[in-house]
């Protein structure tokens, strides 16, 4: 009997990318890019949010809310990997001088007397042996490259949402109308930063409209599946990673040949040192930025084995065996209780939001909340809802869940009714939920039914039938479901 176990994708290989770091090796491996050519070829071939190809809604449904998740912008690897010969790989990357200048709140008095409200400064990397350059950046660091597509994000924000649907305003005078959070990480809040300056701009905010930007204690994070408070969860991801380790090692074993002699003669494993997931991590920086990586890392065929292996980690089939009926019936409960533990609390979040907006309607003047976080999020999030499609999600790549409300026009009234309905009551309008990813409609499994949709129209999922599902991903008490044995603890 066969299962597909997509539940637990980001809550353990991305996490071990985003969270890993690593030690500086001694060698400083040569570097020969030039970063203007790279910045403008990587961002002309990536296009994370497609403005014009963007689909809009049917007649009859007006646009309500929006929730949207956004991967923070291109950085540097999370670990030195691949540094030395014959890889070559950069050990220190050199892509962060923009950064590097910044003002620091203070508030103490300076030499004349006057209280200073930002103290002028500039950040330098030093490096183990005390010696620094100008431009260096941190390990897992957003680079200029990341701050450039993630600032073209928020242009394209507000192209489509205010320039081409007229949703949001072109000045910002309430700021109650716009929500940003991120998770407590420099790449993640750094890229919000220039999302919310390409939105809205200064000189398109009114001085009493200054968008905040929220950030959550670690214990509270709930952008991303949080082991780190929830041991039930780590627990369970350990248990998958290393079954999934078991099964699916034999997979990479041809590419040891032609591998191997980049990873000091190691084979390249789902647990190995360093890790499948590492090793693509760092190539997928280095091609990020144009940086010469090793001919069979150009090899599509190898990149497609070395993806597959790592995202195999969760969410390819798994064989299990039709002997053990317990076996396979507990699996299913882990893979269940993987979702409520990683992302249910999210979805709990987004779907009471729209269900304020539903209920207070223009009382509630939020229409648009961006939430910068992880690639951790977008597959957690695709994975929990049956919508994965097993590829990595790529730097600034984006999900997306719009509210829309039906309007008379689009309940087929006749010329009739509409002239008295002024006399009879009003009946509430319906509410649906499209969710895009990578500039596509997913269609919910979840929303397949009839009736659990808008007719003719599978994407646009009923309110209803949402909230049904986000309700049983989510945990009643996340405190005591968390305990290591899990809600059946005593």
């Amino acid at each position: 009997m066969r299962i597909r176990l997509r539940a637990i994708q980001a809550f353990l290989l991305f996490s071990l990318l985003d969270f890993t770091s690593a030690t500086f090796k001694d060698i400083d491996a040569q570097y020969h890019t030039d970063q203007d050519v790279s910045m403008a070829e990587s961002l002309k071939s990536h296009s994370p949010l497609d403005v014009e190809k963007y689909p809009v809604a049917p007649s009859g449904l007006e646009l309500e809310q929006v929730h949207i998740y956004v991967r923070h912008g291109e950085r540097t690897p999370v670990g030195v990997r691949l540094a030395g010969p014959p890889a070559n790989l950069p050990e220190h990357w050199m892509m962060c001088k923009t950064a590097r200048r910044f003002q620091a709140s203070v508030n103490a008095p300076g030499i004349d007397g006057a209280m200073d409200e930002f103290q002028q400064s500039r950040k330098m990397v030093e490096r183990a042996d005390g010696t620094h350059k100008e431009g260096q950046c941190l390990l897992g660091e957003l680079t200029d490259l990341g701050r450039k597509s993630t600032y073209s994000f928020g242009t394209s924000l507000r192209k489509l949402y205010v320039e081409k649907l007229g949703f949001l305003p072109d000045l910002l005078q309430n700021a109650g109308e716009v929500y940003f959070r991120t998770t407590n990480v420099p790449r993640t809040t750094e890229s919000l930063q220039q999302i919310v300056h390409g939105l809205y701009p200064s000189s398109k905010c009114h001085s009493e409209a200054i968008p905040l930007i929220f950030v959550r204690n670690g214990r509270d994070e709930n952008l991303l599946g949080n082991a780190g408070s929830c041991k039930r969860l780590e627990i369970l991801l350990i248990g998958f990673a290393q079954a999934a380790a078991s099964a699916y090692n034999h997979t990479l074993e041809p590419l040891d040949k032609k591998i191997s002699k980049y990873l000091d003669g190691h084979p390249i494993r789902i647990d190995g040192k360093p890790r499948a997931s590492g090793i693509l991590d760092t190539i997928r920086a280095a091609t990020a930025h144009n940086v010469k990586v090793p001919p069979e890392f150009e090899e599509k065929a190898v990149i497609d084995v070395i993806e597959k292996a790592v995202v195999a980690e969760c969410s390819e089939v798994q064989t299990i065996s039709t002997d053990n009926l317990l076996t396979f019936e507990s699996l299913l409960d882990k893979t269940e209780e993987v979702r409520r533990l990683g992302m249910g609390r999210l979805l709990d979040d987004l779907s009471t939001k729209m269900q304020h907006k539903v209920l207070n309607r223009d009382k509630d003047p939020l229409k648009i909340l961006v939430h910068s976080t992880h690639d951790t999020a977008l597959a957690g999030l695709a994975s929990t809802l049956d919508v994965f499609d097993d590829k990595w999600p790529q730097f600034t790549s984006s999900i997306s869940f719009e509210l829309f409300k039906s309007t008379p026009a689009g309940n087929g009234s006749s010329f009739l009714q509409t002239l008295i309905s002024p006399f009879r009551s009003k009946a509430s309008p319906e509410h649906y939920i499209r969710m895009r990813y990578q500039n596509k409609n997913m269609l919910l499994p979840m929303c397949a039914d009839e009736g659990k949709h808008l007719p003719g129209s599978p994407e646009f999922c009923t309110l209803t039938a949402f909230r049904e599902r986000v309700k049983e991903l989510t945990p009643l008490d996340f405190v005591s479901e968390c305990a290591p044995t899990g809600r059946n603890s005593t």
